[in-house]
């Protein structure tokens, strides 16, 4: 939640390029939070294949947005790291299941 609060004080400069890296710092944050969290990884694998929508009235691009028609990034970024976390268990399930029968 810090680094969430970090991130809406507008007293702080950004960086240059943050236009240009913002979906990346996001996604590999996303990604580190339910790789190292094995009781949040859950989260997102339980919600199926369902769209994952950041539901905020405020914030357009991370979100839907008031309107609803906002980029939904966040929700984006989740899907893909849902996506990518299940590809890992399989692959890990499946070097398991190699080395029982050996």
């Amino acid at each position: 939640m810090r680094a969430a609060e970090l991130g809406r004080d507008r007293s702080r400069p950004l960086r240059r390029d943050w236009e240009r890296v913002k979906d990346d710092v996001m996604r590999r944050a996303v990604t580190a939070k339910f790789t190292a969290h094995a009781d949040i990884r859950a989260v997102p694998l339980d919600t199926g294949d369902e769209e994952i929508v950041e539901d905020t009235g405020t914030d357009h691009y991370w979100g839907r947005g008031r309107s609803g028609t906002g980029k939904n990034m966040l929700g984006r970024i989740l899907m893909h790291t849902r996506t990518q976390l299940r590809a890992d268990l399989t692959q890990n399930a499946n070097t398991q299941g190699r080395q029982q029968r050996r």
